[in-house]
């Protein structure tokens, strides 16, 4: 309880260090808890993509039903299929028409006869698309094949730079949060060196004199740590709307409790981790008595 005390005092005694530590701290694991929820945004959106990938094969016109019939056994075949849908030319045109709606020049001028058949297969694992793709790619039935190859590799190196641009960044607020508290502890501990040796003359132990330190460093790491990812959450949660309306159907940000509730405690736990740690090195180091 002393001890506490003691820590209280030493916060009041030097309330701009202490604000200095705390707003770094706060600053440190806000962008850290932002990282946290935008790569999990970006892993929806990739999980959206990989999970609905789809190829399209068109066929050559004049395929009798036996042909048609053929592919259609072929593509079954194939592991992870979710779903195989055969597109006619009729379905085709109407798919044409609805797409070009607010054009009705270009409607008029296209005929179910000139637009392809087609079979489009929908996918559990992207990696099921290039097995299909080098199979039919030199079939004689099949006119064009177009699936989203380039769009999957491009998300994937993307969410791939950004975690890893994120871990550095990450890792390197943390350090910065970890020298700051164990520099700051350092200089209130030369402040009061004369304080520490009569306490020491006094009969008081080496741990006695330190534990004042370590519960200020362990302060800054779970305040700081606190604000910073309450910050991060009530922002998310307050863009949570807009953005996911614009990447819908994605949800981009998250809205489930459980997610942010284990955001806020890894970053509370984080951050007295590294208060604690910062705090009992220095103290360590600048306790010679």
């Amino acid at each position: 309880m002393n001890s506490l005390k003691t820590t209280y005092h030493h916060i009041r005694r030097s309330p701009f260090q202490s604000l200095i530590a705390i707003l770094i701290v706060t600053v440190s694991f806000f962008s850290i808890s932002a990282f946290l929820i935008i790569s999990q945004g970006m892993s929806s959106v990739l999980k959206y993509v990989e999970t609905k990938p789809e190829i399209s094969l068109y066929l050559n016109d004049g395929l009798d039903k036996e042909k048609v019939e053929s592919i259609h056994q072929r593509l079954k075949e194939y592991p992870e299929i979710r779903e195989i849908k055969f597109i006619s030319k009729e379905e085709a045109l109407n798919i044409y028409k609805d797409l070009n709606k607010d054009n009705p020049m270009l409607t008029e001028m296209v005929s179910a006869s000139i637009l392809p058949a087609s079979f489009e297969v929908s996918v559990n694992d992207p990696k099921t698309l290039d097995m299909i793709f080098q199979d039919f790619s030199q079939e004689s039935n099949i006119s064009d094949i177009i699936y989203q190859k380039d769009l999957i590799e491009n998300l994937l190196v993307w969410t791939k730079n950004i975690r890893n641009i994120g871990f550095f960044i990450a890792i390197s607020l943390a350090a910065i949060s970890f020298l700051v508290i164990f520099v700051i502890i350092g200089m209130k501990i030369t402040n009061r060196k004369e304080e520490i040796k009569i306490s020491r003359l006094l009969g008081a132990s080496k741990f006695y004199v330190k534990k004042p330190f370590i519960y200020e460093g362990i302060f800054y790491g779970l305040v700081g740590s606190f604000v910073g990812s309450i910050i991060a959450v009530i922002i998310a949660l307050n863009t949570a709307p807009h953005l996911n309306s614009y990447f819908s159907p994605i949800i981009f940000i998250s809205t489930e409790f459980n997610f942010y509730f284990l955001i806020m405690i890894s970053q509370i736990l984080l951050g007295t981790m590294i208060g604690f740690l910062s705090s009992f090195i220095g103290v360590k180091r600048y306790t010679k008595f």
